[in-house]
């Protein structure tokens, strides 16, 4: 159960990140309500996961997940750059989640 919400710990940082582009600094009000309740919800999902999962580990895939998927939806949202070597960076990303995956305990 861990992973699993250690996984969606990682897609509403992805929602909290992408909303600050959405709240203007803070000005709108509901980007800015969505965004910090994202952010609540993210970080009490990373706790639950912490319970059992070892916190280096834990931490990096949350941040992981957070840092490709928000790569992902500035592309598709912003118009934000596809250069190769970017692409070629958030796939070491992917790996290393993966990779931290395969080795942690279950």
């Amino acid at each position: 159960m861990a992973w699993i919400y250690l996984l969606f710990a990682g897609l509403f940082e992805i929602g909290w990140a992408v909303g600050l582009k959405f709240t203007a600094g803070f000005t709108r009000p509901v980007p800015t309500v969505l965004t910090i309740a994202s952010m609540a919800v993210s970080l009490t999902l990373l706790g639950l996961a912490l319970k059992t999962l070892p916190l280096g580990t834990a931490y990096a895939i949350w941040t992981g997940i957070g840092t490709v998927g928000t790569v992902v939806l500035g592309i598709a949202l912003f118009g934000e750059s596809t250069h190769a070597l970017r692409l070629a960076c958030i796939g070491l990303i992917v790996l290393g989640i993966v990779g931290l995956k395969v080795v942690s305990p279950e």
